[in-house]
């Protein structure tokens, strides 16, 4: 009877392992893009999703529409202090972050709703800040959405790029 219940408690404990375990693989894996220099200290989390063969701008990624940059949980942008971005000013918070992709102009848009289910919920009279940015060729192909934030003159540039796209700008200090 003991060996039993204990053989049926390790299957239990089992199945919940492996089901937990299944549970934390998302199809598009959570990220994070971190840049702590001097007055500046942001984050973007993220979820990556992949081309896997497949057209991306204009077709899984319309042009003219609202996208969360991402996948699962709209993108969030945080900012321990006030910062330039695009020589917008922005205050220290915690923002979704949302783009309209477009063939030749990009909006970039931070919206004070930060915890959303992708775009669907939306509302750009909630936005903060919105900014026109120029999308460019990638200077590699990059499977994954990846957003990354590097040092330069005495900022960063945040950088998003997908596929064989990338739009830029610039974060700075508050002077």
């Amino acid at each position: 009877m003991i060996r039993k219940i204990i053989s049926a408690a390790a299957a239990l404990f089992l199945i919940i392992s492996v089901s937990l375990s299944a549970q934390d693989k998302r199809v598009s894996p959570p990220a994070k893009c971190e840049f702590k220099s001097g007055k500046i200290d942001v984050a973007v989390n993220y979820a990556q999703p992949s081309v896997k063969g497949r057209k991306i701008w204009g077709d899984l990624v319309p042009y003219g529409k609202v996208w969360r940059t991402g996948a699962n949980e709209a993108t969030t942008f945080e900012t321990k202090s006030d910062i330039l971005i695009g020589g917008k000013e922005l205050k220290a918070g915690k923002y979704s972050l949302f783009t309209i992709p477009g063939e030749k102009e990009w909006t970039l848009i931070l919206n004070s709703v930060a915890e959303q289910w992708g775009a669907y919920n939306y509302e750009e009279s909630k936005d903060v800040l919105r900014l026109a940015l120029t999308p460019e060729t990638s200077k590699e192909f990059n499977e994954k959405l990846l957003i990354t934030a590097d040092a330069k003159d005495g900022g960063a540039v945040l950088s998003i790029s997908w596929e064989n796209l990338t739009v830029s700008t610039k974060i700075s200090s508050v002077k």
